[in-house]
């Protein structure tokens, strides 16, 4: 079953442009050139200087000293001046929408204080979720986001401690090129009561405009930066922009800019060795998509030059966050770790799930110092919903198997099986697809919605075949943290 036309990406071989790189400290006044702005200011609390927050342009960062001050001169053309808030500090957020950024005007010099509230709770323990592709292209699919991911994620803030610090990752295509609907979705984020910090997607892009450089317009006045970091507790944040715009229709590649970068490596550098980092973009850095496929991967579907973000990286612990694909994979290899999420939207807002089987909803992370563990939170239904089992012939190639689906599965995970009472071991990975996304979804005239939504191949699907006189049969999973859950069928 090959996916229709929409889903395709197109790939064009190019390269990104990019800015020679400055000092990461800021240089003598005397030394400011034309064109260049001085950008100077104090990162406080209450008045009291903050030493050692990174601020940046998004080429040139540098240090407040141990009064809070900083400076530097900012490159022409750049339009924000943002910090990445330190640890131990509330977020600055307008109306839960992070709000760590200042304009930057094209004049000879400015000054750019920011005033940060210190949190009166340690924050080395914390959570955060993942909102992967809200993508609302109508009025009614921002109703069901406020009627339907609002409350969930409202629900789930209340099951946990009193106090507990949340934030949350809008992970990209916050809208469906509607960007009149950012004003929905920033509603919904303010109606939380979280703060959000947002990625930028491949249909939150300026796609009338002429290169990679002006696609990010509309974003940038809505959100402000679209690459920053920001601490809580141990960890260390990073967003990225890694959809770069070919300059043609809805055309991009997966790219990661030289600034980015070259930022990067600079912002890393006041970072240890070690640490845990949360890196978010849209587009995956990889998938097992093309494996499932037999096929290369389109330019468009994960990140080209991700071998060289790896290397960046590879002194830190890495978990990267990721949307875009409208289903959920995991993957792991040594030091890094990828959870491309299943949607808030799921198909488009077609049906309660991905094209994959994975229902409608969000990552939900737990930190607690420099670990981080995770689930899958379903839209609508429990934390411990973790699994769906179809009867024996849901699936037509298999008639007589039973399957499950098991969407948040990664290879530290177990899934086992029980006929009648009596252990049966573990059952039997493949490829496939899910029996409900092929019954919702499957065919030309499904689902009504959006004809273009078709199921997708995935390998968290798990196969039995029962004894022919069998009745009872029950699926246990336990995830790599040791949380055990269940499902049963009667055949």
């Amino acid at each position: 079953m090959k996916r229709k036309d929409f889903l395709k990406f197109f790939g064009l071989a190019g390269t990104a442009f990019s800015l020679s790189p400055l000092t990461s400290q800021g240089r003598d006044a005397d030394a400011v050139k034309v064109g260049y702005t001085r950008v100077k200011g104090k990162v406080h609390s209450n008045g009291k200087g903050i030493a050692g927050v990174a601020v940046t342009d998004g080429t040139v960062i540098a240090l407040t000293d141990k009064n809070g001050n900083y400076s530097f001169d900012a490159l022409p053309g750049s339009e924000f001046v943002y910090i990445s808030t330190p640890a131990g500090y509330a977020f600055t957020h307008e109306k839960g929408i992070a709000k760590f950024y200042q304009q930057l005007n094209a004049t000879d010099s400015i000054i750019a204080d920011f005033s940060l509230e210190k949190l009166d709770v340690n924050d080395e323990n914390h959570f955060f979720v993942v909102w992967a592709d809200t993508q609302m292209i109508s009025n009614g699919d921002v109703e069901l986001l406020k009627s339907q991911s609002v409350p969930d994620l409202q629900q789930l803030v209340k099951t946990y401690p009193t106090n507990s610090l949340f934030h949350g990752i809008g992970c990209g295509d916050l809208v469906w090129d509607k960007f009149e609907l950012f004003k929905g979705y920033k509603e919904a984020v303010e109606t939380t009561g979280i703060t959000f910090f947002n990625v930028i997607g491949n249909h939150d892009m300026d796609i009338d405009t002429r290169s990679d450089e002006m696609s990010s317009k509309t974003f940038k006045q809505q959100f402000g930066p679209t690459y920053y970091s920001f601490n809580r507790g141990s960890i260390h944040y990073v967003v990225l922009d890694d959809v770069f715009f070919i300059g043609a229709g809805k055309q991009y590649i997966g790219y990661i800019t030289e600034n980015q970068l070259s930022w990067l490596e600079k912002d890393l550098k006041n970072v240890q060795p070690g640490s845990t980092v949360v890196v978010s973009l849209h587009i995956p850095t990889n998938t097992g998509a093309a494996r499932r496929n037999k096929k290369e991967a389109e330019l468009g579907s994960v990140v080209a030059n991700r071998k060289q973000l790896y290397k960046i990286l590879s002194p830190y612990k890495v978990h990267f966050m990721s949307g875009h694909t409208h289903f959920n994979d995991v993957w792991e290899e040594g030091n890094m770790m990828e959870h491309n999420h299943g949607t808030v939207c799921g198909a488009w807002w077609t049906g309660p799930v991905c094209g994959d089987g994975t229902p409608n909803g969000y990552g939900v992370y737990e930190v607690k110092g420099n670990e981080i563990s995770w689930y899958y939170k379903s839209t609508g239904k429990p934390a411990n919903y973790q699994l769906n089992l179809f009867k024996k012939g849901a699936l037509k190639e298999f008639p007589d198997e039973v399957v499950a689906n098991v969407w948040n599965w990664d290879p530290g995970w177990k899934v086992e099986w029980i006929e009648d009472g009596v252990e049966k071991g573990l059952m039997e990975q493949r490829v496939a697809y899910d029996p409900l996304a092929v019954e919702l979804y499957a065919g030309p005239e499904l689902p009504k919605k959006h004809k273009f939504v078709e199921p997708t191949l995935a390998d968290h699907l798990f196969f039995a075949r029962p004894s022919q006189n069998a009745h009872h049969i029950m699926v246990r999973v336990t995830d790599r943290f040791g949380k055990i859950f269940s499902s049963e069928v009667k055949i």
